[in-house]
C-alpha cells in the first residue's frame, strides 16, 4: 500500500481554489489512504504533530511577539475528546481558527497584519475503492513588507513541515 505524499494541485472545485488568485505563496500536498471515514477536519485532528514542529512553533511565537505579532499557540492546542462535528466557524483549532467546516473540506486560517493564511484539508475518492485522497492546501497572502520579511524563513519551513502533517494525517488514518 503506497501512502507516499506527493506534490499536487488544489483540488477541483474545493473552497481553496477561490483563494489562489493573487497569493504570495501557496502549495499543495497529497496522499492516497484508506477511507477512516471521517471528515475532513478529522483527520487534521487526529494527526499527531512532531515535536520538532511544536518547537518551532514556540520559537516562531518568542520571536514575532517582539515586532508585535500575535502568539498562535501549538498545533497541539486542541481538545482530544471533541469530536470534528462540535466545531463552529470562529473556534480556534490549534494554531489555526475554522473558516468553513464540511464533509469533504475543512478551512482554517488566520490573519494579521501582515499576512492571511488559510489552509485547506480536503478529502476526495481514491482511485480504489475504500481510499481516499487527502490533500493539504496553504495559500498566503502577504499585506505588507513585514509579511514578506516573515516569509522569508517561513517558507522553507513550511515545504517541511507541510509534507510531515500530510503523513501524520495519513498515519493515522491507517
Amino acid at each position: 500500500m503506497n501512502t507516499r505524499v506527493f506534490p499536487c494541485d488544489a483540488p477541483t472545485g474545493s473552497s481553496i481554489q477561490a483563494r489562489l488568485p493573487g497569493a504570495y505563496f501557496h502549495d499543495c500536498h497529497g496522499v492516497e489512504v484508506p477511507d477512516a471515514g471521517w471528515p475532513a477536519l478529522g483527520y487534521f485532528l487526529a494527526a499527531e504533530t512532531p515535536a520538532w514542529v511544536e518547537s518551532l512553533m514556540r520559537l516562531r511565537n518568542r520571536l514575532v511577539q517582539l515586532a508585535g505579532l500575535k502568539n498562535l499557540g501549538g498545533f497541539r492546542d486542541i481538545d482530544p475528546d471533541r469530536p470534528p462535528a462540535d466545531y463552529r466557524p470562529g473556534d480556534r483549532v490549534g494554531i489555526f481558527t475554522l473558516i468553513a467546516n464540511a464533509d469533504d473540506e475543512v478551512l482554517l486560517g488566520d490573519d494579521d497584519k501582515h499576512l492571511d493564511v488559510v489552509v485547506s484539508v480536503c478529502k476526495r475518492p481514491g482511485r480504489e475503492g475504500g481510499r481516499i485522497t487527502l490533500s493539504v492546501t496553504t495559500v498566503v497572502h502577504v499585506h505588507n513588507a513585514l509579511g514578506r520579511l516573515y516569509m522569508l524563513p517561513v517558507a522553507p519551513m513550511h515545504k517541511l513541515i507541510a509534507p510531515t502533517m500530510v503523513a501524520r494525517m495519513a498515519k493515522a488514518a491507517r
